[in-house]
C-alpha cells in the first residue's frame, strides 16, 4: 500500500499538516555554519557596512565570482544576517554590532574556536558518543599543551568582554582585593576587575602557554604591574590562602561532579573569611531545555569531555556542599551567561 500524501491545510479550518522543514534545516545546518564562516573570512560584513552592497561590487571586493557572492549573500539574508532590497544588501543590527570589523564589539574571531575542526570532530559520530557516554577521543582538550587553548584565549576574548564587565559590576568595590582568576584564558575577567579597582591584585591561573596570552592582554590594558601568573592545573596546585575573590569563568562545565566538588572545596579553603566566589557559566534552567543557548551547550560537553551544562540548582547544591552561603544568581543579559556569586561561610 502506498503512503498517503500529506494534505495541506485548507481554508476550512483544518489543522495544518506537519512540515519536514525543521528536519531538513537541521540536517543541513552544517551549511549554515559554512556560510557564516565564509562570510567572516571574506570580510563580507565589513564591506557591506562600508556601502559596497551590490553583487558586482562585492565580487570585486572579495575577489570572488558574482554567482558565488549572490548565493552567499542571499543565504545570509535568509538566515537573518543581512537584509535585501532590490539588488542591495544591508547589515542587520546584530551583524553591524558583531560582524563588522569596524565595530568595537566585533566577534568574528570566535569562529576560530567555535567552528574549529576539533569542535566539529567531537560530533562526527555522535551516536557512538551517546552509546558510550564519552567523547570519541579520551578528553581531547585535557592536555596542557593542546593548541586549542591558545586559540580559545586569542579568539574568544571579544565574546567574553561583556560578561566580564557585568561580572565585575557584581563584585565591584574599591578596597584592596586579592583576586584569583582560575582558568583565566584570555584573562578578561581578572583584567576587568583590575581596571575598575586600582587596589585589586590579580593572579591568573592557567596552562603556561595560555597565560602568555592573558599577560599580553593585561599589558595592553595597563594592569600588568598588578597581574601575576600561576601556571598549572587548578586541581593539582596549591591555591594559597586569604583570597578575597576567586573567579571561575567557564570551567565547571568541562569537569564532572567529583572534580567540581574537589575544585569548590579547594577554593573555599583558599578564601578569606567572607570571601566570595564568582562562577560564570552556561547554566540552563531545571527543565534543561531553556534558555536555548545554555541548554544546547550540554551537547558540546557530551561530545568533548565528561562535563555538562549544569543547572542553577546543581550549581547551588555543589556550592552548598563545599560550605558556601548566600548564593546569588545573576543572568548576565543580554549574553547567554549566568553569574553565580556565593560567600564563604
Amino acid at each position: 500500500m502506498s503512503a498517503k500524501p500529506l494534505e495541506h491545510a485548507s481554508t476550512s479550518g483544518k489543522r495544518p499538516s506537519p512540515s519536514p522543514d525543521r528536519l531538513f534545516e537541521t540536517l543541513t545546518a552544517f551549511q549554515q555554519t559554512a556560510a557564516l564562516t565564509a562570510a567572516i573570512e571574506l570580510d563580507l560584513f565589513t564591506a557591506i557596512g562600508e556601502g559596497q552592497n551590490t553583487v558586482p561590487v562585492l565580487a570585486k571586493k572579495v575577489n570572488g565570482t558574482e554567482r558565488g557572492v549572490r548565493i552567499l549573500c542571499d543565504c545570509l539574508a535568509v538566515l537573518g544576517f543581512l537584509t535585501k532590497s532590490d539588488d542591495r544588501y544591508s547589515l542587520t543590527t546584530e551583524s553591524a554590532v558583531f560582524l563588522d570589523k569596524r565595530s568595537q564589539a566585533y566577534l568574528g574571531s570566535a569562529k576560530n574556536f567555535l567552528a574549529s575542526p576539533l569542535m566539529k570532530e567531537g560530533v562526527k559520530d555522535l551516536a557512538t558518543v551517546v552509546r558510550s557516554g564519552r567523547p570519541l577521543h579520551d578528553h581531547p582538550f585535557s592536555a596542557a599543551d593542546h593548541p586549542i587553548w591558545v586559540e580559545f584565549a586569542r579568539s574568544m576574548a571579544p565574546l567574553l568582554y561583556l560578561p566580564a564587565q557585568l561580572t565585575a559590576e557584581l563584585i565591584d568595590n574599591q578596597s584592596q582585593m586579592k583576586v584569583l582568576d582560575i582558568a583565566a584564558g584570555h584573562g578578561m575577567f581578572g583584567i576587568t576587575i583590575a581596571r575598575r579597582n586600582a587596589n585589586a591584585r590579580i593572579v591568573a591561573l592557567d596552562f603556561p602557554q595560555v597565560l602568555a596570552v592573558a599577560h599580553e592582554n593585561a599589558s595592553r590594558a595597563g594592569v600588568s604591574s598588578r597581574y601575576s601568573l600561576l601556571p598549572g592545573n587548578v586541581l593539582e596546585l596549591e591555591l594559597g590562602t586569604g583570597l578575597d575573590v576567586v573567579l571561575v569563568p567557564n570551567l565547571m562545565h568541562s569537569l564532572d561532579r567529583a572534580a567540581n566538588d574537589l575544585l569548590l572545596k579547594k577554593i573555599h579553603e583558599a578564601l578569606a573569611p567572607k570571601g566570595r566566589i564568582a562562577i560564570v557559566e552556561f547554566a540552563p534552567n531545571d527543565d534543561r531545555i531553556s534558555p536555548r543557548v545554555p541548554a544546547l551547550f550540554a551537547l558540546a560537553m557530551l561530545a568533548n569531555n565528561t562535563g555538562d551544562a549544569y543547572t542553577i540548582s546543581e550549581h547551588r547544591a555543589m556550592l552548598n556542599n563545599a560550605g558556601f552561603q548566600e548564593c546569588e544568581v545573576h543572568p548576565l543579559l543580554p549574553t547567554p551567561f549566568t553569574a553565580i556569586v556565593a560567600r564563604k561561610g
